[in-house]
């Protein structure tokens, strides 16, 4: 029970200290090692692996920590840019490529000016409620009529720039040619880390700071999060680039991570963030799989690359089978039942069609990860094809690779009592 202490502030109400903070901390720090682990190799290769990239990860850390403790506007928007700097610098590290100086332009264009957006936002907020502080933005409510315009345009604000951060839709049009332009090993670090620190600011900004004016910022949630699970999901099955794919399954992922807000309800905020830290996992052994298929002066990123892969190492195959179910949504997976959850969450709440169609849209979308195991599988290597001999990782990563995969089956004997664990962490936010 050491870990469920009452919620203290610090630094001058600058930064709160709970059992929420603590469980996304702890994940943030095992996710940002296992990424580091992997990716030593591949960055070493291509000569990635020096200092910066190391302090750059690492800042980006500290720029995750202080959004995920944030109990004022102001903490959680110097970590939200500390960790966007330390992005942009890890993608443009590969002087040589123009696809990566191009994804980090592109990406630090659209950010800049996601950022303003959210400044905006939150300076109209502070002028409307006269302070930064959530709690003190959150007891404001009774002053201010919902249906305000600035109020409206605010929250509006607030919301768009969130939204693209986590890039949903319809502010997703960076993270496809990012997560492509980008050398595997940062798009590793990007598409997995980080989401537990936006969930953490979803949670901080829409439940603490506006949780009484959900009736403005929830058909904007619906909105994205159905869109960002149609499109995510439609237009993954048209890609031959396994990054551009994944980037895709992101974009659809982070819809269902939406859900569980748009629920509004405590049951709803649970299950986000429990499919926050599955979908995390999860990401980072499927990168894991790639980097280990990558080898210097071979790029694993086309789907053909895994043609036959069960014949060249049955090994890899199986973990790569694991991590595609989970990412489907197949059961015994962990990620079977993240879905689960939030769709539970969101029909507990009366939202019965949003449910229904959700689950189809998943369902679509299995059909991606599933022509991964097909080609793995039932597929012969095409003659001419340049494949990876499969063999040239450490030892290590096998075993570290192993545990990360398996650990998405072995977990759900007990994937109630981590429901529960965090359940009680989340006491006190949502509706019921």
């Amino acid at each position: 029970d050491g870990l469920f202490e009452p919620t203290e502030t610090v630094l001058n109400g600058l930064v709160v200290r709970d059992s929420v903070s603590a469980i996304l901390k702890s994940g943030t720090c095992f996710g940002t090692a296992a990424v580091l682990f992997y990716a030593r190799d591949y960055a070493a290769a291509r000569g990635l692996w020096r200092g910066e990239y190391l302090v750059l990860t690492l800042f980006g850390v500290v720029g995750m920590m202080a959004m995920i403790g944030a109990a004022h506007l102001l903490t959680l928007y110097v970590g939200i840019e500390l960790l966007a700097l330390c992005l942009y610098g890890m993608i443009a590290m590969e002087r040589d490529s123009v696809r990566a100086a191009e994804a980090a332009m592109k990406y630090f264009i659209l950010g800049a000016l996601a950022s303003g957006v959210l400044l905006y936002g939150m300076s109209l907020l502070y002028g409307l409620t006269g302070s930064l502080s959530l709690q003190a933005v959150s007891g404001a409510t009774g002053t201010l009529e919902v249906n305000s315009l600035p109020l409206m345009l605010a929250i509006s604000m607030l919301v768009v720039g969130l939204l693209f951060k986590l890039g949903a839709v319809p502010f997703h049009m960076w993270v496809p040619d990012v997560y492509d332009g980008s050398a595997t090993s940062t798009t590793l670090y990007l598409s997995a880390v980080p989401k537990l620190a936006a969930f953490a600011i979803l949670l901080r900004l829409l439940s603490t700071g506006l949780g009484e004016w959900i009736a403005i910022w929830q058909d904007m949630l619906l909105v994205a999060a159905l869109g960002s699970i149609a499109l995510g999901n439609v237009v993954a099955i048209a890609q031959s680039n396994i990054k551009r794919m994944l980037a895709y399954s992101t974009i659809s992922n982070m819809g269902f991570l939406l859900l569980g807000f748009f629920a509004g309800t405590h049951a709803g905020y649970s299950a986000a963030m429990v499919y926050a830290v599955i979908y995390m996992v999860t990401t980072v052994a499927a990168f894991g799989v790639i980097l280990a298929l990558s080898r210097s002066g071979f790029e694993s990123s086309d789907l053909n690359d895994f043609k036959g892969l069960n014949r060249r190492n049955p090994w890899l195959a199986l973990l790569m089978l694991i991590v595609m179910f989970s990412l489907a949504g197949i059961p015994p997976t962990a990620g079977f039942f993240a879905k689960l959850m939030v769709l539970q969450a969101a029909v507990d709440a009366g939202f019965v069609a949003v449910v229904v169609a959700s689950v189809i849209l998943a369902v679509i979308g299995a059909f991606y990860y599933l022509r991964i195991v097909k080609l793995m599988y039932f597929d012969e290597v095409e003659e001419g094809v340049l494949t990876v001999s499969a063999h040239g990782y450490r030892r290590s990563m096998r075993w570290v690779l192993t545990v990360n995969a398996i650990g998405l089956i072995a977990v759900t004997p007990w994937i109630g009592n981590v429901m529960d664990l965090i359940g009680r962490s989340l006491m006190g936010f949502g509706l019921s």
